[in-house]
């Protein structure tokens, strides 16, 4: 399915996460062993392995229920960045956990806009007041 805008293949990306898709979410992926991602607590995949630690995730967790806000979008060309703060739905119900910043790099290729990389980290803890 080719991706019209970078922003088509993020919310296919988002909507593949919050099904539990691992095929959705394959089917977000530029078809390269150039990809990359890097999540919390994981090491760096890249190729192949990207969708396999997909796959993996969703054996283990499932959907997710999360919610994402555009920070910056940065487009030149073939190419887009979007920065982003993701927050997954906590435990009580309309409480959203703690923001987590994340990066995603989009490529126009000949079918379309694809993800070529996707990367997040907690929010970084707050600096320790003067004299503290």
């Amino acid at each position: 399915m080719p991706f019209d805008t970078p922003q088509d293949a993020e919310d296919a990306f988002y909507d593949a996460l919050e099904a539990g898709d691992p095929a959705a979410m394959a089917e977000v992926w530029e078809d390269s062993e150039g990809i990359a991602c890097l999540l919390p607590m994981t090491p760096l995949v890249m190729g192949r392995e990207v969708l396999q630690l997909w796959r993996s995730i969703f054996e283990q967790a499932g959907a997710f229920d999360i919610q994402v806000r555009h920070l910056a979008w940065i487009e030149a060309g073939e190419t887009a960045i979007h920065l982003i703060e993701e927050r997954m739905q906590s435990g009580a119900p309309g409480q959203p956990g703690p923001a987590i910043y994340g990066t995603n790099v989009f490529r126009k290729g000949a079918d379309g806009w694809r993800l070529l990389i996707h990367q997040n980290s907690p929010t970084p803890q707050a600096p320790n007041a003067p004299g503290a």
